[in-house]
């Protein structure tokens, strides 16, 4: 009989604790957001490319919060199959999102190319976060969350005609970054716009320049010049989480939507980014590429 109860309640708990969904959940700031999720109480699915990191992260975080309703589900966003089997293991556990926080990102210093020929950068940054939030869209409900972490590197992006396909003779590590950042702020914009009546909010979230892994240049010399006289002038993982962890949880911003965010302050960006044609360009080429794999959104 107690068992019985045990099952009923942990069922229970599972369905109606509120959720959040972190990608990247074992990097430098997805481990101080699920950290800082954790001790407001939430059931979190950490998405961790690596289960093995992942796992350790997750047992550290319920060791210092005591939350134990956090769990690691496997993800890597340059894998379709792999962000849809992350969908169908969400879906069997739990009933709603309340947050969303599309947190990974990538910097890849070498042209690598996905199994449907997607350059690695934008398939990470961009296109896998954009299937799961889609995916994910069932489960949310009025006053889900969904925050974007992007760059103002933003600025210096473009949606181009073949945006989506992988191309080496094209390939900048810093421009493929900054176009797949541009493209997930429009993804951000899009997504406010299409479920504002449904009071579901989408922000994103310039974090500015963070002591993360993704800023190693590969180069021994430079790497170890900039941990001695760079690192210490930038911002820590938790100072480049506290923006996203301010919209993630309760503040004066709640209603706010299609928004920038820095400092936890709103930052304007030209309305000639904001308004240019290759947000429908880059709405269009997506929209090719999912019926193109007969993904089901």
């Amino acid at each position: 009989m107690c068992i019985i109860k045990n099952a009923t309640f942990a069922l229970f708990y599972s369905f109606y604790m509120k959720l959040a969904i972190i990608t990247g959940a074992d990097g430098g700031i997805g481990q101080n957001l699920t950290l800082a999720l954790a001790k407001e109480g939430y059931n979190i699915v950490m998405g961790c490319r690596n289960k093995q990191k992942g796992s350790i992260v997750c047992e550290q975080i319920k060791q210092k919060t005591e939350n134990s309703a956090i769990e690691v589900i496997e993800i890597d966003l340059a894998s379709l199959d792999s962000v849809q089997q992350f969908v169908r293991e969400v879906k069997s556990k739990y009933s709603r999102v309340d947050v969303l926080l599309n947190n990974a990102g990538v910097l890849c210093r070498q042209f690598r190319a996905t199994k449907e020929n997607v350059e690695y950068t934008i398939s990470v940054n961009y296109l896998g976060s954009y299937i799961l939030t889609e995916q994910l869209f069932p489960l949310m409900t009025a006053g889900t969350k969904i925050i974007s972490t992007v760059s103002l590197m933003l600025r210096y992006g473009k949606i181009h005609s073949d945006f989506l396909l992988a191309n080496p003779s094209h390939f900048e590590r810093f421009t493929n970054y900054s176009h797949s950042k541009l493209a997930l702020y429009y993804a951000t914009l899009e997504w406010s716009e299409k479920w504002k009546n449904k009071g579901i909010t989408a922000n994103c979230v310039d974090p500015g320049i963070v002591n993360t892994k993704i800023i190693r240049m590969g180069n021994q010399l430079i790497d170890r010049l900039c941990d001695i006289f760079f690192r210490p002038l930038i911002r820590t993982p938790q100072q480049g989480a506290d923006t996203i962890i301010y919209l993630a949880t309760e503040n004066k911003d709640n209603n706010v939507t299609g928004k920038l965010f820095k400092s936890r302050k709103i930052k304007q960006l030209p309305s000639s980014i904001n308004n240019h044609s290759q947000r429908e360009l880059l709405k269009k080429q997506t929209e090719e590429f999912i019926g193109k794999y007969v993904f089901s959104i």
